[in-house]
């Protein structure tokens, strides 16, 4: 290959060598994807051979190689130094006469229309965007550049940054000699995400590595603010199977402060080309893009990832003044990706601390150490090895600096953000987005970094105990009974799915309606009604995304489950029907108005009797159109629906009739509809359940308190509680006889297979299909089975 410059049309990604991995990516996209629908904006690559001429004709090489062989590589204490001098060298030569024609003339020819077009110069090194290093952010890129002059001068400047300390360090780090490593440029044509969005799709999850969700996140204005963290993005995970079968597949979304637009710059005198302002409040409140934007994007992102046949991190832009939606970059992931799964570490604080702020979680533990607030990199002689890093927001010139901390916390930015990235590389925790970090937290202060579960962080005063517990799943036995989960937290779903459990046998509805809905469904329903107070301002605060207030609590319930159901697709997720007991709905935003008082709500207006009377029949609707919409438009039809507390065989036949009406209709699109085996009485007419549900599921903590006459809230009577109690084992012996004679299946919910092997070893004797254990009693109940499985070959 001859030439200086190469237009996409003419690049694939065989050509690395040539033009680097980010425009061999870019040539790769526009040649096979654009024909496949995948918008790409046009652009040329100033190819390595002009970077070589750049150093030949400027007689550099050898003394930049006299430089770095001078950097001592133990400390790396005169670093700043030689890279400086090394940049003094590259900023003050000149680009060959004919590599600035070629490179003029492939500007002309890009703007035929428009002499002045802005086009974005992006660094593009030859060990770049690879699967085992992406380099991401470590040479300089520059955006709305317009005009010959102002094209030539980022070409230049991308020349120079090269020799960034931090660009210099990341060679050094992984092994690459410095004079090998060749720097391609690539223009391509700006796309007005000013006046749009823009952001980061990763096809993999990134906190997780959850192989089957897309996730994509974007702000208004220029991507880059995304990028550095400058910003706390929306958010959106797209599920592939779903996706695949042209469902509405956005299975989860959050949305982001969005606290600043980047936009062109074109003041004269203006001494960058792009700035920041203020988001507007009503374009903060409001989502970047539409469903059918989000799942345009997430059907692209999946294309790009089959071709390149890896998970991959991509750059996204839609153009404000045309609404067309554009890929801008795509690279390989390189932290999950390199992952295996098997061993898992989880934490569990051993005392509660005060927590001081609260952000997004990255990685998986609890870490404490000495707080030292950076503003700038003029204040890095403050950070100490062992220190946690607080901040506004990183950017790649902290990535040394970075490595001396054991954790970052700060107050802007998403799971895509600089910080998220390099605490992933590091594999050190981090918590963003706080919002407020560098403002409750004092410089020197002594703090604690809590992530434990779910999406949450938390900051903590001091320095909280802490257990670590390391279980080896690789390690575990294989069994026959079905070991699944009993689960309340969607956010640890994709977490979760990476465990030796077989899907999940509880999921708690009540727990999603009062950690993330909050609000009583009969105070959406009736909410027109509701007298003027407090309580409905507060509820037209939460709900002011929507017109119709029901709506929040389906579309919310909807996504949790189906957050869930996609973590362990295509195996089965039952998810329980409320179950809250009325004092538990009272404590609802505006339960209040719709509770009755009783005196023993565990034996009072819960579960199923709730359903079909009119007091809670329009909230259970609610729930039921959740189900269908999950179901039915989401194409996750791996979730069955149980019923909780259902007395008598006529309650049975009113809730399944109930249902029927709401849509929820037995068998239709092969749903299956389970009961919980928690009274006596479902126990004794067995035989006659069976004939009206597809599985039963044991809830040993109801059918112990009411086997044995006791309240499981009250401490007096909490030491006679005992599953392993003969009543309580006969009686479980029974339903269990009852589902094998009607052939249905039956499972146990409950924590006594993984304390009591003894219990685990009653179960598989009795033949039981499934156990569900909670996510920490998890191994522990595997091998439990295992042992009794092996007991019962020995005895055969």
């Amino acid at each position: 290959m001859n030439s200086l410059v190469l237009p996409f049309n003419k690049l694939d990604i065989g050509q690395i060598p040539e033009v680097g991995g980010k425009n061999a990516s870019l040539g790769e996209m526009f040649n096979k994807l654009l024909p496949l629908g995948v918008k790409v904006p046009d652009g040329f690559a100033v190819t390595v051979k002009g970077y070589q001429l750049f150093l030949s004709d400027n007689n550099l090489t050898d003394r930049l190689k006299q430089l770095l062989d001078s950097i001592h590589h133990e400390t790396l204490e005169n670093l700043p130094e030689i890279a400086k001098e090394c940049r003094s060298l590259m900023a003050n030569a000149t680009l060959p006469k004919n590599l600035k024609e070629e490179i003029l003339n492939s500007y002309r020819n890009l703007s035929a229309q428009d002499s002045n077009v802005a086009v974005a110069v992006r660094s593009s090194a030859t060990a770049e965007d690879l699967p085992t290093a992406s380099f991401a952010g470590q040479h300089d890129s520059f955006l709305n550049i317009r005009g010959e002059d102002a094209l030539l001068e980022a070409v230049h400047k991308c020349y120079v940054s090269l020799f960034n300390n931090r660009a210099i360090k990341y060679r050094i780090d992984n092994g690459f000699d410095h004079m090998q490593v060749g720097l391609s440029v690539g223009v391509q044509y700006m796309v007005r995400s000013d006046l749009g969005c823009a952001g980061v799709i990763f096809t993999i999850d990134p906190e997780s590595g959850f192989k089957n969700a897309i996730y994509i996140t974007g702000a208004w204005g220029l991507g880059e603010n995304v990028v550095q963290g400058a910003v706390t993005p929306d958010e959106f995970w797209v599920f592939k199977p779903t996706l695949q079968q042209e469902k509405n597949a956005i299975i989860s979304r959050q949305k982001g402060a969005k606290e600043h637009t980047m936009v062109y710059d074109d003041s004269p005198g203006a001494e960058r080309p792009v700035k920041n302002i203020e988001t507007l409040l009503h374009k903060r409140s409001a989502w970047i893009l539409t469903d059918d934007e989000v799942l345009q994007l997430a059907r692209w992102s999946h294309t790009i990832e089959q071709h390149y046949g890896m998970s991959m991190d991509i750059e996204w832009g839609k153009d404000g003044s045309t609404n067309e939606i554009y890929i801008l970059q795509a690279r390989p992931e390189t932290v999950h990706s390199q992952k295996e799964h098997g061993k898992v570490y989880t934490y569990k604080l051993k005392e509660k601390g005060k927590i001081l702020c609260t952000g997004k979680s990255v990685g998986k533990m609890i870490i404490s150490g000495r707080a030292c607030i950076i503003h700038s990199l003029s204040e890095a002689h403050k950070l100490q090895d062992g220190d946690i890093l607080v901040a506004d927001i990183t950017n790649p010139d902290w990535n040394s600096l970075l490595r001396k901390a054991v954790s970052i916390v700060t107050n802007k930015g998403g799971r895509t953000s600089h910080a998220s990235i390099v605490a992933r590389e590091l594999g050190i925790a981090a918590v963003v987005g706080t919002g407020n970090a560098t403002q409750v937290i004092h410089d020197g202060q002594i703090i604690t970094v809590a992530n434990i579960e779910g999406d949450e962080g938390n900051v903590l005063e001091g320095t909280v105990a802490y257990e670590k517990f390391t279980t080896d799943f690789s390690k575990l036995p294989q069994v026959k009974t079905t070991p699944m989960f009993i689960l309340a937290d969607p956010d640890r779903a994709f977490e979760l799915s990476h465990y030796p459990a077989e899907g999940v046998g509880l999921l708690r509805m009540e727990f999603i309606i009062n950690n993330s809905i909050l609000i009583h469904p009969m105070a959406l329903v009736q909410f027109e009604t509701l007298p003027k107070s407090p309580v409905k301002n507060t509820i037209a605060q939460i709900t002011a995304d929507y017109k119709n207030k029901t709506e929040y609590f389906v579309h919310k319930l909807a996504e949790s489950i189906a957050k869930v159901a996609a973590a362990f697709y295509p195996n089965q997720v039952i998810l329980r029907m409320s179950d809250f007991k009325s004092n538990e709905y009272k404590s609802l935003i505006g339960g209040e108005y719709y509770e009755p008082e009783e005196e023993n709500p565990m034996l009072g207006f819960r579960g199923a009797s709730r359903y079909y009377d009119p007091r809670y029949l329009p909230g259970f609707g609610l729930e039921c159109e959740a189900v269908l919409r999950v179901r039915n438009d989401m194409g996750l039809s791996n979730v069955k629906v149980m019923i909780p507390f259902c007395r008598t065989i006529q309650e049975a036949e009113k809730v399944l009739h109930t249902m029927d009406t709401f849509g929820l209709k037995r068998g239709e699109n092969g749903l299956e509809i389970y009961v919980m085996i928690e009274i006596p009485s479902n126990v004794i007419l067995a035989d006659k359940f069976a004939g009206l549900f597809d599985g039963f599921s044991i809830g040993s903590n109801d059918l112990t308190q009411l086997t044995l006459g006791l309240d499981r809230d009250s401490d007096i009577v909490s030491h006679l509680f005992d599953e392993n109690d003969e009543a309580v084992k006969i009686l479980i012996a029974q339903a269990i006889a009852a589902a094998k004679k009607a052939r249905i299946k039956i499972g146990l919910c409950g924590q006594a297979p993984s304390d009591f092997p003894e219990f685990s070893q009653f179960l598989v004797d009795q033949g039981i299909d499934s156990i569900s254990f909670t996510p920490d009693a998890l191994a522990k109940g595997i091998e439990n089975i295992s042992k009794a499985e092996l007991m019962m070959k020995a005895a055969k």
